[in-house]
C-alpha cells in the first residue's frame, strides 16, 4: 500500500519562498508518478508539477514554470517542491499524489494533471502567501 506524508508549508510574504516535501513509500516498482496539486478556497484542485519516475519526465504547469522546482532525491522516495517568488494567488492547500503503472508509461498532460488519475494522496498542507 502506497503511503504519502507531506511536510513543509506555512505562511510567507509575497516574493518569499517555501519548500514542501513528500515522502512516498510502498511502491513495488519504479513505475510510478508523483504530482503536486493545490486547491484554493472555493476553487477546483489543480496540478502544479509532476515527476514521472517511470519515464524520467518532469513537467510544470505554466504558472509554476520558472518559480517552482520539483525534485526527487536519489536515495529514497522524497519529492520536494521548492517554491520561490510566491504570490498571494499561490495560497491554498497543497497535496502530493501518487499513481503507479504496470510498466514505464508516458502520461499526457491532461492525464498528468487530472486528480482522478491518482489513487494515493497525502493529507494536504497549507500554504499562505500574504502581506
Amino acid at each position: 500500500q502506497v503511503q504519502i506524508v507531506e511536510s513543509g508549508g506555512g505562511s510567507v510574504q509575497p516574493g518569499g519562498s517555501l519548500r514542501l516535501s513528500c515522502v512516498a513509500s510502498g511502491f513495488t516498482s519504479d513505475n510510478y508518478a508523483l504530482t503536486w496539486f493545490r486547491q484554493a478556497p472555493g476553487k477546483e484542485r489543480e496540478g502544479v508539477a509532476c515527476i514521472n519516475n517511470s519515464d524520467g519526465r518532469i513537467d510544470y504547469r505554466g504558472f509554476a514554470q520558472g518559480r517552482f522546482t520539483i525534485s526527487k532525491d536519489n536515495a529514497g522516495n522524497t519529492v520536494s517542491l521548492q517554491m520561490s517568488s510566491l504570490k498571494p494567488e499561490d495560497t491554498g492547500v497543497y497535496y502530493c499524489a501518487a499513481r503507479t503503472f504496470s510498466f514505464p508509461t508516458t502520461m499526457s498532460r491532461s492525464t498528468m494533471y487530472n486528480p482522478g488519475s491518482y489513487g494515493y494522496w497525502g493529507q494536504g498542507i497549507q500554504v499562505s502567501v500574504s502581506s
